[in-house]
């Protein structure tokens, strides 16, 4: 993501997400506790601008994802998204698909890492909000279900059909697209769903912690390692190696491998500037 920006200033107020930045770690919160943070036309837009915006700044170094109230996220709103489908045209669906797979490439592609705090429901698009995630970390309370099919729709929503197979196994991932039905946290974790599962309550401040360690660690590094995360997964070994190596010499000529010797000679602990 580019870091220049044009004429259009910052967004003061997001109306259907709440934001909270504290020294590098922004908490993105779902904000719609009444319906179980289901999402509308407006939420996937604001999400996909807001990424935006984040990733342009280049002020967050890591970003916590989460849901007020009883659940991370319910999915798309039974009205408000598949009621008002219902009367559009094809063009008009295809442009509301497209802004869905938005939301999920500006996750997987953000120059931060991601987690997830998830508890209760991570259902339909909550759950592959989660699965977009870098790190997905859950209380007992939490399930998911990836609910298209019961809704007469593809399973492989929003790249879920990409992205669940690479994370569990096609076996776990042809079930659980298929089928829709709910997993549940401690069978989320077996199948590595879940990058850690807390005691009930505490997936928010795990994430917190794990977003501060992030946030606090050397930025461009980590940035670029989830970019390699994402691109090499389906390249050829060849061109990986190459794409490793042009990145490793990009970061040797930086400033916090020159930091980290420095600290290591100096036996202190580095202070890294992300650069």
């Amino acid at each position: 993501m580019s870091p220049f920006t044009g004429s259009t200033p910052r967004t003061a107020r997001w109306q259907h997400l709440r934001l909270s930045i504290d020294r590098g770690v922004a908490t993105l919160t779902l904000a719609r506790p009444a319906k179980l943070n289901a999402l509308t036309f407006g939420a996937y837009a604001d999400l996909r601008d807001l990424l935006a915006e984040l990733s342009r700044e280049r002020s967050v170094r890591a970003l916590v994802l989460d849901g007020e109230g009883r659940g991370f996220c319910s999915g798309g709103d039974v009205d408000e998204i598949i009621g008002a489908t219902l009367s559009l045209d094809t063009a008009q669906l295809l442009d509301f698909n497209r802004m869905t797979g938005q939301v999920v490439r500006a996750l997987r592609e953000c120059p931060f890492p991601v987690v997830a705090a998830l508890h209760g429901v991570a259902a339909g698009a909550g759950a592959v909000l989660a699965l977009a995630a870098d790190f997905r970390i859950a209380d007992p309370t939490t399930r998911f279900a990836f609910l298209f099919t019961r809704v007469g729709l593809s399973g492989g929503d929003m790249g879920a059909a990409y992205l669940l197979p690479r994370v569990v196994g096609l076996g776990h991932a042809t079930r659980l697209l298929m089928l829709g039905e709910p997993v549940h946290a401690p069978e989320a974790e077996r199948i590595g769903l879940l990058s850690e599962l807390t005691e009930e309550g505490r997936a928010g401040e795990r994430a917190a912690e794990l977003a501060r360690r992030l946030a606090d660690g050397p930025a461009l590094a980590l940035a670029q390692t989830k970019a390699l995360l994402t691109s090499e997964l389906d390249m050829p070994l060849a061109a990986s190696i190459e794409l490793d190596a042009a990145t490793q010499a990009l970061l040797m000529n930086g400033e916090d491998y020159a930091e980290f010797h420095a600290a290591f000679t100096e036996k202190r602990p580095p202070k890294w500037r992300g650069c």
